[in-house]
């Protein structure tokens, strides 16, 4: 049975965010709001959870979960090394609504579906979920929607599609318009942009002082 927490309110934000907590440790499923939208998210180190994090929404292991993290400095534990494009999209917007790809630390225990040695990070500009993170740490997060339905944008969205799948629904109020974050690959020489959302190739390339080309 699953529990819905008012963030509205301190003190059931409070518990909530307790509740949230100690269900990622136990290997359950949450969803919290984001900046973008509704996510769907598990403990990012714990294999079992993050597959029934893709049996929730209905998709593969040919899909990877991309990682949510409560700071800047959690990257650096994360992938092989941190490149300066890197670093200077990190700067430049986070907290906010940029992905980046990156070659992840070949020591990480972790299994978050066909990545190819590689792992998406961001974090987001949302006060619920960065508390959330900064208490139990790196977290595997997609969209919480069944796989093929929109995004939800509210927490009672998610929760029609994904039910008692999910352990504790953190409500946020409304996300706004559904727009994802935009990934940007950086395992390569030259920053490709895989997808365009809320940040567009303008202003990573004004960000980077290069020009920033599109995948194909």
């Amino acid at each position: 049975m699953s529990t819905v927490y008012d963030c509205s309110e301190p003190q059931e934000r409070a518990d909530g965010l307790a509740a949230a907590a100690s269900s990622v440790r136990a290997g359950r499923l949450v969803v919290v709001p984001t900046d973008t939208v509704y996510g769907i998210g598990a403990d990012a180190f714990d294999s079992t959870a993050v597959h029934s994090l893709l049996q929730a929404k209905g998709r593969g292991s040919d899909m990877p979960v991309g990682v949510l993290v409560g700071s800047w400095s959690t990257v650096d534990g994360l992938v092989l090394s941190v490149p300066t494009h890197a670093r200077t999209l990190v700067e430049a917007f986070w907290p906010g609504d940029l992905s980046i790809v990156l070659p992840h630390a070949p020591s990480l225990a972790w299994d978050l579906g066909q990545t190819r040695g590689t792992v998406m990070l961001r974090m987001p500009l949302h006060p619920v979920a960065l508390e959330l993170l900064r208490e139990v740490g790196p977290m595997a997060v997609s969209s919480a929607n069944r796989s093929g339905q929109p995004a939800a944008g509210t927490a009672q969205q998610a929760r029609d599609q994904l039910g008692d799948s999910v352990a504790v629904y953190l409500d946020g109020g409304e996300s706004g318009d559904p727009v994802p974050s935009t990934i940007v690959d950086l395992t390569g020489d030259d920053p490709i942009v895989l997808r365009e959302g809320a940040v567009t190739v303008a202003d990573v390339s004004d960000a980077l002082g290069v020009e920033v080309r599109t995948a194909r």
